[in-house]
Parts: C-alpha cells; sequence; structure tokens
C-alpha cells in the first residue's frame, strides 16, 4: 500500500511539473482556454481544377492559442490532411465533421469530395512540421505544405 501511494506521489508531482512549463496545459485544465475564441485558418485539400495541391500550403499557428482548422475538399477526388509530428505536437479538442464529432489523438484526416471538417486544438510544442496529403501518388504530385508552430 505505502509503494501504490508513493508511486501516485511520484506521479502527481510528474503532472504538475509538466503542466507548470506548458502554460496551453495549465489553461486547459482550468477552463480558460476553452473560453478563448478559436482563430479561424481555412486550408482547402486541392480544388475545383483537380490540381494536386494545399491551398494555402505554408500554416502559420502560435503555441497556445485556440484554432478551428477548416478543411475542406473541393475538388473530385479523396484527399488527406497527414501531418503527424504536427498532430503529436497539439492538443485537440475535437474534430468535427457533419453531425460526428470525434475526440482524442488524431493524426490524420480524409476528406472526401465536398466533404468539409473542423480540427479544433491547441499547439503546444513550437517546431516546422510536414504536411501532405498520403493518397498513392499525391505528395509526389506536389501535394505537400509546411506547418510552423511558434511560441
Amino acid at each position: 500500500m505505502k509503494t501504490i501511494k508513493g508511486i501516485y506521489i511520484i506521479v502527481l508531482f510528474m503532472l504538475c511539473l509538466i503542466v507548470s512549463h506548458h502554460p496551453a496545459l495549465a489553461a486547459t485544465g482550468s477552463g480558460d482556454l476553452l473560453k478563448q475564441p478559436a482563430v479561424e485558418v481555412s486550408v482547402s485539400l486541392g480544388n475545383a481544377a483537380n490540381e494536386l495541391k494545399f491551398e494555402p500550403n505554408s500554416l502559420e499557428f502560435v503555441a497556445g492559442k485556440r484554432y478551428n482548422l477548416r478543411l475542406t475538399n473541393p475538388s473530385q477526388m479523396k484527399h488527406y490532411f497527414t501531418a503527424k509530428d504536427f498532430a503529436d505536437a497539439i492538443w485537440t479538442q475535437k474534430v468535427e465533421a457533419g453531425k460526428v464529432e470525434i475526440k482524442g489523438a488524431i493524426h490524420e484526416v480524409e476528406l472526401k469530395p465536398g466533404a468539409t471538417a473542423d480540427w479544433v486544438f491547441v499547439p503546444l510544442k513550437s517546431g516546422k512540421y510536414t504536411l501532405r496529403c498520403s493518397v498513392a501518388g499525391h505528395t509526389e504530385a506536389g501535394m505537400t505544405g509546411e506547418i510552423t508552430v511558434t511560441n
């Protein structure tokens, strides 16, 4: 019993250290961040001419701010918004598409022709991240981009 209590105290202490070094996590815990209006950023996966590109293909976010990334696919083929390292460096509140809301860790979002999805998140870690469409041949055809997160 003493061992379990000791482990619990150590884990609690480590969690306090992590939260104190990540203001976005601290704000999330207190609910302040969820009251912050989400900054809307729109990205088109492809276009009506079926060109294989993200518009825009360069995205910039600030760590600790809440965003709503609106993804649309106006093309006649499916596309993926794939940025695993970026997804690992953010806290996802939700992904909403139609009448479905998904919560938890998200690493890529598939959009079928004409689809729209909203990805609400808070960047936690600064860096440069690669964006690509993982449909066979799309990355090679130039459907790539870069995501930058600053402090």
